[in-house]
């Protein structure tokens, strides 16, 4: 019997494997997320740089590269574009010259909640196919997941307001 497109089909096998099919969902996020971002000339690393910044303050960038997972000699180049459209300033810290200070400057600010409209207005993205209770529920079950791995990155999984979320 001959399927239509069955060419491209996935193997049975890789289509029903649950770490399978979380990577192609999350590479097809990443890659709607990318697109949005591009639309204002921001990479996913400098996003989160921004909400760093916005959420805990000035840090250096040592401290932003480990909340981040992000390699201190990588995160230099998404500083030095941040800086240079006036998205943050650097400063050498006072106490230990080594250190350089990151810091959200005011235009900074206002692209973070540019961006946050625009990705808000995206939204839900790749799961749009999923009813909205379907949505809230894999984002729980998803949250839940990555906070028992990694409880000190994630902390209590919460719903999308900061509500912790009762475990099951």
């Amino acid at each position: 019997m001959d399927v239509p497109g069955s060419d491209a089909l996935l193997p049975a096998v890789l289509r029903n494997r649950p770490s399978f099919v979380l990577l192609r969902l999350a590479a097809l996020s990443r890659q709607h997320c990318a697109d949005q971002l591009s639309s204002v000339g921001i990479s996913q690393h400098q996003h989160g740089i921004l909400c760093c910044l916005q959420e805990y303050g000035p840090a250096c960038q040592r401290d932003i590269a480990a909340r981040l997972s992000i390699d201190s000699g990588d995160l230099v180049a998404f500083v030095d574009g941040l800086q240079k459209d006036e998205l943050i300033t650097r400063q050498r810290d006072e106490r230990d010259r080594r250190r350089q200070i990151l810091s959200l400057t005011p235009a900074g600010a206002r692209m973070l909640r540019h961006i946050e409209d625009l990705l808000d207005a995206s939204e839900p993205g790749p799961l749009e196919v999923l009813p909205e209770d379907q949505r809230q529920e894999f984002l729980a079950a998803a949250t839940l997941v990555l906070a028992h791995h990694a409880p000190d990155t994630w902390g209590e999984p919460a719903d999308r307001s900061g509500v912790p979320v009762p475990a099951r």
